[in-house]
């Protein structure tokens, strides 16, 4: 007994060539792709916000390794994601070809034929005329044509169509989406985008070495960069004060100055999604916080460190924590030169005191207050490995002790100063506290065509759902009697309840140029009994329309 057929090399490559390319596997690899965009948006993303990337990271360090090595960070550029969209991107390609081929040959065709029994289709009515039926075949075609049926006649009957705009809407939108993933393509080719956190009063440029954290696609080139500069003239945000609402954000507005090289300074106001544009260059606003003014001086009273330090906020009312450090100029009592460091702890609305953490009960800076903890010896940035700007690394560090011996600690408040023992100096908290905001600064040149295709996909599924195509024969014979028997027919490719009523419409339009014939006089008995005569008998045949193709 012999095995069945071996397919082969080849005959295995049509086989997955037709799976790929069929209509199934599309709206299968459709559902994956959107299955997996959702975890672009519920993790953070580097493309988006690196802080928040870094935050989730340090919550959650054990899941973090995991997240790095399955690319749930770069989801949108991950090797998994873009294996999906290369395949839909193929499978839509192969779905679209011959379809195309066969709608372009059923537009250079004509309508079919009439069928044999009109009787038989969904919707359908007849009635009798003395019109000719060349004149009834005429008037018919003429009425179709008016009505934008693409019709002509055929021996007894004129064969009519219309709806092909349902085809022209199922390609638009197939169309469509190859549009929408060539352009996600192109722009994860070519798109460049960095974050940056500015403080009041700080500015940026278009640089490469001005970006916290950059990031292109690999065939962008950084020569490319539009040349901008901006400056954070002020922040403004602000908060619902009474009611459930309390807290909520009402305002977040950026107020910048920018220019570009041999321009004028210009003021802009950047919002929430309504960014700052400079030729293709977006510079959206993404999040922000506060930076308390700290100044550290040393044993003999001269100022080591000045200025504002951004904080990383923890919580929805900005309850923030970072560091301070003091890489260059400090020396100790004995003349060392040495470092110091702070774990940073802020609230802009002191809650008040308690035996844990302290935290904000408001995002407004109504009554702030920074804890600090402070450390001496080495920040480790001289060993060369990269190194968290908002982390201390305590590990070559000793922590200042108080008179008891306790770890030095303290909450300040505008104004206060913490000094450090030994005569090791100190660190005040001005009354001066700064807003940070940090901004995203894409390119992303396929934007555009991805806006317009997803218009363009919306637009050709509204076509083809609600655009029916339908069928309607129009036969006219002469009868054995002399008299011409008109029979009208409709079919649609989907049942719909509205087919019944336009085949009633123009049934009814088609009856006023030929309208039915009078019925011969009946041969009957004279009646039993004389009387007026009853109007009612006096009636003339409607043409009424069968959905079910019983004759009327």
């Amino acid at each position: 007994m012999t095995g069945g057929p071996v397919l082969g090399v080849i005959g295995w490559a049509r086989w997955f060539w037709r799976q790929l390319t069929s209509m199934r596997v599309a709206l299968i690899l459709l559902l994956m792709l959107a299955l997996a965009a959702v975890p672009g948006s519920l993790i953070p993303q580097n493309s988006v916000d690196d802080l928040k990337v870094r935050a989730w990271q340090e919550k959650n360090e054990s899941w973090t390794p995991l997240f790095e090595k399955l690319q749930l960070f770069d989801v949108y550029s991950s090797v998994w994601f873009s294996a999906i969209y290369i395949l839909l991107f193929v499978s839509l390609i192969g779905c679209i070809v011959p379809r195309t081929w066969q709608f372009v040959g059923q537009l250079r065709s004509r309508p079919p034929a009439a069928p044999g029994r009109l009787g038989r289709m969904p919707a359908y009515t007849t009635w009798r005329t003395e019109a000719a039926p060349e004149e009834v075949r005429e008037a018919a075609l003429a009425l179709l044509k008016r009505r934008r049926f693409r019709a002509h006649t055929v021996k007894d009957a004129v064969s009519a169509e219309k709806g092909y705009l349902r085809e022209v809407g199922n390609l638009i939108f197939h169309v469509a989406l190859i549009v929408m993933l060539v352009a996600f393509a192109v722009g994860q080719l070519f798109k460049s985008e960095g974050g940056k956190l500015i403080v009041e009063g700080d500015g940026f440029s278009n640089t490469l070495t001005h970006y916290d954290d950059f990031r292109s696609g690999s065939l962008y080139d950084t020569d490319d960069l539009v040349p901008f500069t901006f400056m954070l003239d002020e922040f403004t945000g602000t908060y619902e004060t009474n009611g459930p609402q309390r807290g909520t954000p009402r305002t977040f507005e950026a107020a910048v100055t920018w220019s570009q090289p041999g321009g004028k300074d210009q003021k802009s106001v950047i919002e929430v999604n309504k960014p700052l544009v400079v030729d293709g260059t977006k510079v959206y606003l993404l999040a922000h916080g506060y930076a308390p003014v700290v100044t550290v001086r040393d044993g003999k009273g001269k100022v080591v460190f000045s200025g504002a330090v951004p904080l990383l906020p923890i919580d929805a009312n900005i309850t923030s924590q970072g560091s301070i450090k003091v890489m260059d100029g400090y020396r100790d009592k004995n003349g060392k030169k040495t470092q110091l460091g702070f774990k940073a702890f802020f609230v802009p609305t002191f809650a008040g005191h308690g035996n844990g953490n302290m935290f904000s009960t408001f995002p407004a800076p109504d009554f702030p207050v920074l804890a600090l903890t402070g450390y001496t010896g080495s920040l480790g940035v001289d060993s060369g490995l990269p190194q968290n700007v908002y982390q201390l690394d305590t590990t070559e560090m000793k922590q200042f002790k108080d008179e008891k011996g306790d770890p030095l600690a303290e909450r300040l408040l505008q104004g206060e100063t913490m000094k450090l023992p030994d005569g090791a100096g100190s660190i005040t908290f001005e009354k001066e506290i700064k807003e940070w905001a940090s901004f995203q600064i894409s390119q992303s040149p396929g934007n555009g065509w991805a806006l317009a295709g997803a218009v363009a996909a919306v637009a050709g599924l509204v076509g083809s759902l609600f655009i029916q195509r339908r069928r309607v024969w129009v036969r006219a014979v002469r009868g054995d009697d002399g008299v011409t028997v008109v029979e009208m027919a409709g079919l649609g490719r989907s049942e719909s309840p509205k087919l019944p009523e336009e085949l009633a419409d123009l049934a009814l339009t088609l009856h006023e140029r030929t309208p039915t014939a009078p019925e011969p006089p009946a041969i009957s008995e004279p009646p039993a009994a004389s009387g007026p005569p009853n109007d009612s008998d006096d009636r003339s045949d409607p043409v009424e329309v069968s959905a079910e193709g019983a004759e009327k």
